[in-house]
C-alpha cells in the first residue's frame, strides 16, 4: 500500500506541505495552472536550511503588491465564492472549502461571532486560497493510499497577532487539533515561535488518515521537503515520505501478566468483566500448575500504553497480587474496526442485529462477525439453531 507520511518536527504550514510535495514529484505545472484562476501565479525556489535543500513556495499576486496600502479585506463569504466559481473540479472545489471551513470555525469559535462575519485582509485571504487550492491538488497527484503524520512540534512561546500577544500554539491552532485525530506536541524549545499555523493544522488535519508517535515500518521510495520562512537553530523544513507499508493498521500495547494460586472462580470472572469495562483491549485467563503443585491461572490482559499502568493497579485491586509483569511487545498488527446495526429479513421477518466489520487499511471488508447476545435473542424468538441465524447474518452483509 503507497503511504504518504508527514515528519512535522519543524511544524507545519500551507506553503511547508505544498513545498514538500513539491519537492517529493507533485507536478509544479498541474497546481500553477489551477492558482492562474485566482490570478496567483506560484514561486518556487530551491533554499537551504542547516544543509538540507528544500522547495520554498510563494504566491504573487496583484493584490499582494497593494493589499498593505489599500487594506482590502474579504469574507468569508467572498472567499467561499471565489472558489465555488473557479471552475476547478468539483473533488478539489470541495476539499478547499471542507479545509477552509476548518479554519473559519475555528477562528469563529476564538472570537466569539460568526463565521459569515469573519474577514481576512487581502493578502491572507489570497495566501490562504493558495495554500488550500495549492495542497489540495498535491496530495490529488500523488494520490496515496494512506497518509499518516507523527507527531506535529507547535512551537513555544508567545505570538505577536492582529490581535495582541496569543500564546503557542493559537487560540485557532488548538480549536482545529481539538477536533482532529492529530498528535502534537510543544517546541522544540530552541525559540519562541510558533510553528504550527492554523492553516497547516487544517489541511494536516483534513487529509492524515491517522497519527503515529513513531515513524510506522515502510520501504521509502522518495522523500521531499518543504521550507518554512523561520531561520532556527534546527532545520525550519517539514520532511515527507512516500513508500509502502503492510495493509493492517498499527496498534502500540502492552501485554500485562501476573500470575495467581488463590483466587476463584467467579473472581477471575468478575475481573474479565471490570478489566473490558475499564478499557483493556482483550483479557486472557489460563490454568496453570502452580508451585507446591497447587492450581492457579495466568492472567493476561492487552492494553493501550497509556493505560497499563491503571489496568495494572486494578488488576492488583481484585486479585490480591503483589505484582504485574509488562511483557515486551512492540505493537499490534489489528484491522480498524467497526460496530454497527443491520436489519435482515429472517422467516420473512425483519430484525436488527449487531455486527462487528474488520477492514484493512484500505477499506476492504476482512471479517464480519454478528453480536452473539443479538443472534441469540432472535433465535429464540423464531425458534431456530443460533448458528442458522448467525449465518444469514453474517451472509447477508456479504451480499450487499
Amino acid at each position: 500500500m503507497k503511504a504518504l507520511v508527514f515528519e512535522p518536527f519543524s511544524g507545519a504550514s500551507g506553503d511547508m506541505i505544498i513545498g514538500s510535495l513539491l519537492d517529493l514529484g507533485a507536478k509544479e505545472s498541474k497546481i500553477a495552472d489551477a492558482l492562474s484562476v485566482f490570478h496567483l501565479d506560484l514561486e518556487v525556489k530551491e533554499v537551504e536550511k542547516r544543509g538540507i535543500v528544500a522547495k520554498k513556495v510563494e504566491f504573487i499576486s496583484e493584490g499582494k503588491k497593494y493589499a498593505e496600502s489599500a487594506r482590502k479585506v474579504q469574507s468569508y463569504r467572498d472567499i467561499v465564492r471565489r472558489i465555488e466559481n473557479s471552475g476547478l473540479s468539483k473533488e478539489i472545489i470541495q476539499n478547499s472549502l471542507s479545509v477552509f471551513e476548518k479554519i473559519a470555525n475555528a477562528e469563529a469559535k476564538v472570537h466569539g461571532e460568526h463565521k459569515e462575519r469573519l474577514t481576512f485582509h487581502e493578502i491572507g485571504a489570497l495566501d490562504t486560497i493558495g495554500d488550500l487550492v495549492g495542497s489540495v491538488i498535491a496530495f490529488s497527484d500523488i494520490h496515496p493510499d494512506i497518509i499518516i503524520s507523527t507527531p506535529i512540534s507547535v512551537g513555544s512561546g508567545f505570538v505577536e497577532a492582529e490581535h495582541g500577544i496569543l500564546p503557542v500554539p493559537a487560540p485557532a491552532t488548538v480549536e482545529i487539533l481539538k477536533d482532529a485525530s492529530l498528535l502534537y506536541q510543544g517546541g522544540p524549545f530552541v525559540s519562541a515561535s510558533e510553528l504550527l499555523t492554523p492553516t497547516g493544522a487544517a489541511i494536516l488535519a483534513h487529509f492524515v488518515h491517522r497519527s503515529e508517535p513513531f515513524l510506522p515500518q515502510m520501504r521509502i521510495e522518495k522523500t521531499g521537503y518543504g521550507a518554512g520562512s523561520k531561520d532556527l537553530p534546527l532545520p525550519n523544513l517539514l520532511r515527507v515520505s512516500l513508500g509502502e507499508i503492510g495493509d493492517l493498521f498499527r496498534d502500540d500495547i502492552e501485554v500485562l501478566e501476573t500470575n495467581v494460586d488463590n483466587v476463584t472462580g467467579e473472581v477471575l470472572g468478575n475481573l474479565i468483566e471490570v478489566l473490558m469495562a475499564d478499557g483493556a483491549k482483550d483479557v486472557t485467563i489460563v490454568p496453570a500448575l502452580m508451585k507446591k503443585g497447587r492450581m492457579g491461572s495466568i492472567i493476561k490482559v492487552i492494553t493501550a500504553s497509556h493505560d497499563a499502568s491503571r489496568i495494572a493497579y486494578r488488576i492488583m485491586e481484585e486479585t490480591g497480587s503483589l505484582g504485574v509483569r509488562v511483557m515486551h511487545v512492540k505493537h499490534r498488527f489489528v484491522a480498524d474496526r467497526e460496530e454497527k446495526k443491520v436489519k435482515v429479513r429472517i422467516k420473512g421477518i425483519e430484525k436488527e442485529i449487531g455486527v462487528k466489520i474488520g477492514r484493512d487499511a484500505r477499506g476492504n471488508v476482512l471479517t464480519v462477525a454478528a453480536e452473539f447476545e443479538d443472534v441469540k435473542r432472535v433465535a429464540n424468538e423464531l425458534k431456530m439453531p443460533l448458528k442458522e441465524v448467525t449465518k444469514i447474518v453474517e451472509g447477508s452483509f456479504f451480499s450487499k
